[in-house]
């Protein structure tokens, strides 16, 4: 199997493509500051990143900023820190502030010249739109999770992705998921039949980071330590036919 055997890409953009951990912890790190907690930003990360999911899980037909407004008054209470209507507000609309990883732009555009590109997302289309020009390419389709009515890992949203594939004609077997969250992406994509590439932005940090754990342990079919990576194994596996 090479990675020109496929016919489209479909992508996580939060953490593969533009770099959610910095922008949450531009917001949550002054917020503990402001507070008075000593709250490393990796402890934060981790804190908050059971807080989204559970919320997503619970809550599937809110919007994205609401989760995120939901998620930090839950972290507050977990640290028996004070979250204002203010606080919870500006992580709320903190993603348009989101930027992308140096790759993302110039990978995308090479991909772009050999495969239909969709998004498969867990925001919603007014987040994305403003993520969407920091990233500077046109997408085949966009999945967001407002669309959707869940959010990832739900089994859901890959549901959806198959049936968006198939209309666009792209055929069985030849979708490529890719991805950084194992949690959220890569464990429901294989359930799902599809095969995957991890982008794995945490190659050089320990621990999960805003993602929880998997729930299984999960195997992608390839890893990549960004995604300026993943095109140039693409443009190898070309030139060798």
């Amino acid at each position: 199997m090479k990675l020109t055997d496929f016919d489209a890409l479909s992508f996580d953009c939060y953490g593969t493509l533009i770099d959610w951990e910095s922008g949450l912890a531009a917001v949550l790190s002054p917020w503990a500051r402001a507070r008075g907690a000593q709250l490393d930003d990796e402890t934060l990360l981790a804190a908050y990143s059971t807080h989204e999911a559970r919320a997503e899980a619970e809550h599937p037909g809110e919007s994205y900023p609401d989760i995120l407004a939901r998620s930090l008054r839950e972290l507050g209470r977990q640290f028996d820190t004070e979250v204002t209507d203010d606080d919870a507000a500006r992580l709320a609309g903190s993603v348009p502030d989101w930027p992308a990883f140096p790759d993302s732009p110039a990978a995308l555009a090479a991909l772009n010249m050999r495969y239909q590109l969709i998004i498969l997302s867990n925001v919603d289309r007014d987040s994305f739109a403003a993520s969407n020009q920091r990233l500077g390419v046109t997408f085949a389709s966009v999945l967001t999770a407002q669309d959707i009515g869940s959010y990832k890992p739900s089994a859901r949203n890959f549901a959806a992705l198959l049936a968006e594939a198939a209309r666009l004609g792209v055929g069985e077997g030849r979708l490529l998921h890719v991805a950084q969250s194992l949690f959220h992406d890569h464990v429901p994509a294989k359930q799902a039949g599809l095969h995957t590439v991890w982008i794995n932005r945490r190659h050089d940090r320990p621990g999960w980071g805003a993602t929880p754990a998997p729930p299984a342990h999960i195997h992608p079919d390839w890893e990549f330590p960004s995604l300026q990576a993943l095109a140039d194994a693409v443009a190898a596996d070309a030139a060798t036919g």
